[in-house]
């Protein structure tokens, strides 16, 4: 039994690795910059019933892939028709084109050119839209007397409801069956439908900003030639009012119904307010045969290692940049260093069980500071008995919550009884569940939790696996989930809970993340002092209670609980409050099969994940606070960070490590990344490229802003007794004269020789030596890498600095392939499904298509 455990587990280990090799063929190499700021913020009034109305977009330029806040003030409250919105709330969405010319005072674009009217097609009983509110169908009209009658479309049969058709960038245009259309569609199109504005007439939504990658028919940021001039095609934000008087001027006569209409009807749309959006370049910005320098490893380093890239490419200098898990990364660079270049780690070659540190010189060089959060999107539904303090507050979002260790170590070990889905029905428990049956549901009704955020005894949750049960995690081994299970077992109540006291509520782990052998039942001890990534251990499968699929079309707990690609996914995925559980059995399809209902509805959504700091101010998530050491909720912040990593504690290499944050104010889940480099195994001409990032990385590099080049939102710009590790770090490649590989060169591989390091460095680090410290950022630096370009490619075409990752000039699947096979591997050997269950290859595939969207390639079909 155990050789063929073994065997079957090689098999999964080869398959996956092949399938991902071959899915890697078509993941792109670029990403979009990280961007938040509040110079570009533009406020707008509105016109007519609404002129007392200001509404402020936060950021309005080098916008890329990312959220902004659109907020008002000046507005009435809403009103509910029941469940459906009434009158009085804000509708956005995002267009193409040029000002129409239709309000000179506004500039704005044609309604035709719009991302808007993609509601739900079914399902739609709890749906708050009436069906023209939140869709393009209007009613035709020569002399419009109602709002949502319009003056031009559908005419041709004024007795039944038209549609105003969507006009594509490329001139595709939709005239009929708007509503899932072949461009967008409810899982993709970015358009929020219903903003309600609170009591106090004031309102805010997080709005999803897409590029020409997200929606190729917008084309935002494409390079647009004009009288001569390219730049990136810029794009709108269109916001439409929806009030409480008709077009007389009086309230609405009719109040049996929901009166409003299609935001793009004619009569509507004259209310609409429009911004303007200036993107970054999308595509490469990089000369092309250009020599590029490849940088591999951790997610942390992504949004700053994509903004720093555009700047360095303006000069000269590419680098390309393949996000990699830090265990593999850190493996691959002892292994083959010449095709790695520089790694970005935060923890040095050898840290891992089963490695060493290689002979010779390692270079390691702090580049940014950031760290793991707790990202959620939460909107409150007060229950019946709930007081009018919190009534009043029903649809808004909830700011902040604060979480302890044992409440995570919850999620993450599936141990709400609602998370392995069926398993307990009308009281009755599953063979093998019974320990579920005097757990909470889900973390909304945990005391433990509704202690630590009191305003939840009042809120009403469906707790199901698609929204409070567990946490969206990432797939794949990675630093940020072993700092996150470090955590977890630094506090004593975690470590009991996870070896089976229960809380003091009566809640008990899931036996099978249970780290006491006698209580788990696979007889082996779960280990998270060893885990760094986020097991679903537990092989619970059944049909979905409610879905009416037949016995044979059972889920486990991956599909009940899907895995997202990387943290920046979980982030995207949280912002439009999409869990990518595909609960509803479509009878109708061939094949039969489940399918996502999309993303939960407006009002009532609760879903959290484990993200990074850029990645959720990118999206703007609101983060939990979380218990540290000193028995402080913290909050993750340029101040908490940097309070964390000066507890930073190791020889060459400060590791952050939770146990070690004592100080009150230290964000628990702080990591500092470090870029590894073994000089010995590359050129010279390689070594002063990578030197001239790192000195860039250094100066204007943790200068904070949106702009290209800047210190993206979301980390914490470094000490300067780290900036002087870096800079000195970034010399020694400059003068490294100790043993290079022989037979070719740096670059070609061959064999390290042994050897001392340069005067004044030390073997292990090359002069970056020196713990973590304090200290405020440097201003005025230079923005050019100190070292001149040491490579004559790149002179062919003049690059522009924009805030995307450039595509690989030379070779565009050399990262791709490799990418592919790890993650290919992990899915075939990360999650033993009861019965024998395998990740299938649609997964992978699935995995791959979200892949090319963090890289930079368009999305393909929708999903369905």
């Amino acid at each position: 039994m155990r050789r063929t455990r073994i065997r079957n587990a090689l098999i999964r280990l080869l398959a996956g690795a092949t399938v991902g090799a071959l899915a890697g063929l078509a993941v792109a190499q670029t990403a979009p910059t990280a961007a938040a700021a509040t110079d570009s913020a533009v406020t707008v009034s509105g016109r007519g019933e609404f002129k007392d109305m200001r509404f402020t977009v936060s950021q309005t330029k080098d916008l890329t892939s990312q959220a902004v806040t659109v907020s008002w003030t000046g507005g009435t409250p809403t009103t509910f028709a029941g469940t459906s919105f009434n009158t009085d709330f804000v509708q956005i969405m995002q267009c193409w084109g040029d000002d129409d010319g239709t309000v000179p005072s506004n500039p704005g674009p044609s309604r035709t050119q719009c991302q808007y009217g993609a509601s739900p097609t079914t399902n739609r009983t709890s749906w708050p839209g009436n069906g023209q509110d939140d869709t393009r169908q209007i009613f035709y009209s020569a002399d419009p007397t109602n709002y949502g009658q319009d003056n031009r479309y559908g005419a041709a049969n004024p007795n039944a409801p038209g549609e105003v058709p969507f006009k594509s960038v490329d001139g595709t245009t939709i005239t009929t069956n708007t509503q899932n259309n072949a461009l967008f569609n409810y899982n993709t199109t970015n358009e929020i439908d219903f903003g309600r504005t609170g009591t106090n007439g004031t309102g805010k939504e997080f709005f999803e900003v897409q590029t020409a990658n997200e929606a190729p028919h917008l084309g935002c940021g494409i390079p647009v030639t004009t009288g001569g001039v390219t730049k990136p095609r810029s794009c709108w934000l269109v916001i439409v009012p929806q009030g409480h008087l008709d077009l007389d001027g009086k309230p609405y006569a009719d109040q049996s119904q929901v009166n409003a209409g299609s935001p793009v009807s004619s009569t509507n749309w004259n209310n609409r307010i429009a911004v303007r959006l200036d993107f970054n370049s999308v595509g490469s910005n990089c000369a092309l045969g250009a020599e590029e320098r490849p940088t591999t490893g951790s997610e942390l380093a992504a949004d700053a290692m994509t903004s720093w890239q555009a700047q360095l490419c303006s000069v000269g200098k590419v680098y390309g940049y393949t996000e990699l898990g830090e265990p593999d990364t850190r493996s691959r660079l002892i292994s083959d260093a010449s095709s790695t270049g520089l790694a970005f780690t935060t923890r040095k070659l050898g840290a891992d069980a089963g490695t060493s540190a290689p002979s010779g010189t390692t270079t390691y060089a702090p580049v940014a500071l950031s760290g793991a959060v707790i990202g959620f999107t939460i909107e409150r539904r007060p229950r019946s008995d709930a007081p009018d303090s919190i009534r009043k507050l029903a649809g808004t979002k909830v700011e902040s919550i604060k979480l302890d260790q044992r409440l995570v170590a919850k999620l993450l070990t599936e141990s709400y009884r609602n998370s392995p889905w069926g398993s307990v029905i009308n009281g009755t428990a599953a063979k093998g569940y019974g320990w579920t049956k005097n757990n909470p549901a889900g973390i909304a009704s945990d005391p433990e939790f509704i202690a630590l955020n009191p305003e939840f005894q009042y809120l009403s949750v469906a707790e199901t696996p698609a929204t409070d049960t567990d946490l969206i995690t990432s797939l794949g081994h990675s630093d940020t989930a072993r700092a996150i299970w470090q955590w977890i077992l630094a506090d004593k109540d975690a470590r009991q809970f996870l070896a089976g006291v229960p809380d003091d509520d009566g809640m008990r782990v899931n036996p099978y993340y249970s780290t006491n052998a006698d209580l788990n039942p696979t007889g082996i001890a779960f280990d998270p002092s060893s885990t760094d990534d986020y097991p679903k251990s537990d092989p619970w499968c059944t049909v979905p209670p409610g879905s009416d699929a037949p016995s044979t079309a059972t889920q486990c707990m991956t599909d009940f609980h899907p895995y997202v690609d990387d943290m920046h996914s979980g982030a995207l995925h949280t912002r439009r409050a999409d869990t990518l559980w595909k609960s509803s059995w479509d009878a109708l399809s061939s094949p039969q099969s489940y399918k996502s209902p999309g993303p939960q509805t407006v009002g009532s959504r609760f879903i959290i994940t484990i993200t990074d700091t850029a990645s959720a101010a990118r999206y703007g998530l609101q983060t939990a606070d979380l218990k540290n050491t000193a028995g402080k909720y913290v909050a993750p912040s340029t101040a908490s960070l940097t309070a964390a990593a000066a507890t930073a504690t190791g020889s060459g290499v400060a590791e952050i490590t939770p146990a070690n944050a004592t100080a009150k104010g230290a964000y628990p889940l702080a990591e500092l990344v470090y870029a590894a480099v073994r000089p010995g195994k590359e050129s010279k001409a390689a070594r002063q490229d990578y030197a001239a990032l790192l000195h860039y990385a250094a100066a204007t590099g943790q200068t904070p802003g949106a702009d290209p080049g800047k210190l993206p939102d979301g980390y914490a710009p470094l000490s300067s007794k780290l900036r002087a590790q870096t800079v000195k770090a970034a010399n020694s490649l400059l003068t490294y004269t100790g043993p290079t590989s022989t037979g070719g060169s740096a670059d070609g591989g061959g064999t390290d020789t042994s050897g001392g390091a340069p005067s004044g460095t030390d073997g292990v680090n090359g002069g970056a030596t020196g713990g973590a410290g304090t200290g405020t950022p440097a201003d005025g630096a230079s923005t050019s890498p100190s070292a001149k370009p040491s490579f004559d490619g790149g002179k062919a075409l003049e690059t522009t600095a924009a805030g995307n990752t450039p595509a690989d000039p030379a070779t565009p699947l050399r990262y791709a392939v490799p990418v592919g096979a790890a993650l290919g591997a992990v899915a075939g050997v990360g999650a033993p499904f009861a019965g024998g269950r395998q990740l299938s290859i649609a997964s992978v595939t699935t995995a791959v298509r979200r892949l090319r969207v963090r890289r930079g390639r368009p999305r393909s079909s929708p999903r369905p």
